[in-house]
């Protein structure tokens, strides 16, 4: 494996980009994710930054990492093939709920015009603010508030992204999404079986609900927390 040398911290650490090569490669595409714009925007994001340092030589590996606050950043195919899903578009306006380590945020931001992300732990806000902002994001709006309940004052948005699982689709994201919008969002209670689904709202009167994978996702809690 190629090395490379942290001199700030007098330590050897992976080849980063090696690393995410084989990510693209054996995770994302034998894994059918074809979608190039997802591939080349998953390929440009150092996903080693958004891990806490203790786990970092792992940040590449098939499986979800813990961060902060009992919360997690996603197994690399998943974020893959959610975003895939979502089918994003430059042109589009994208509400993330649950900003977690700020990495499909920063993924959804390289696809879209605009991103408003949303996190009930405002630690986890604050902290990806600045991860973000060091990375040079700067179509990305922040806030610590309950993911239950949208950015109703940015709506409505093209495409919507949950990822955390409330026990139903809540209603509110609905209304928020706008005229032939997307919402990928895995639903189950706690200690029950996730579904991810794809909801499709053709105009206010058509909506489509439809199943896609079994997924284990932390809870969408209602909020906004502090740290204390």
């Amino acid at each position: 494996m190629a090395e490379v040398i942290d001199h700030y911290n007098g330590i050897v650490e992976p080849g980063w980009e090696a690393l995410r090569y084989a990510m693209i490669e054996t995770q994302l595409r034998k894994r059918g994710i074809h979608d190039h714009r997802v591939l080349n925007a998953m390929s440009s994001i150092p996903r080693h930054e958004f891990v806490p340092a203790q786990v970092r030589f792992r940040a590449y590996d098939d499986n979800p990492l813990p961060i902060e606050l009992a919360q997690t950043i996603s197994q690399p195919y998943i974020v893959g093939f959610m975003t895939e899903l979502l089918q994003v578009d430059s042109v589009h306006r994208v509400l993330e709920v649950g900003t977690g380590s700020g990495y499909q945020t920063a993924i959804l931001a390289t696809l879209a015009r605009e991103v408003f992300t949303v996190d009930v732990h405002a630690l986890l806000v604050d902290t990806a603010r600045s991860r973000l902002a060091a990375l040079g994001f700067t179509n990305i709006r922040f806030d610590a508030r309950d993911g239950h309940l949208g950015w109703p004052e940015f709506a409505p948005f093209d495409r919507i992204m949950v990822t955390a699982g409330p026990a139903f689709i809540p209603p509110v994201l609905i209304d928020q999404l706008g005229e032939a919008g997307r919402m990928v969002i895995p639903v189950g209670a706690l200690g029950e079986n996730q579904v991810l689904k794809l909801v499709v709202k053709h105009d206010s009167t058509r909506i489509e609900v439809s199943d896609s994978v079994p997924v284990r996702f932390v809870p969408l809690l209602n909020g906004p927390k502090e740290v204390t």
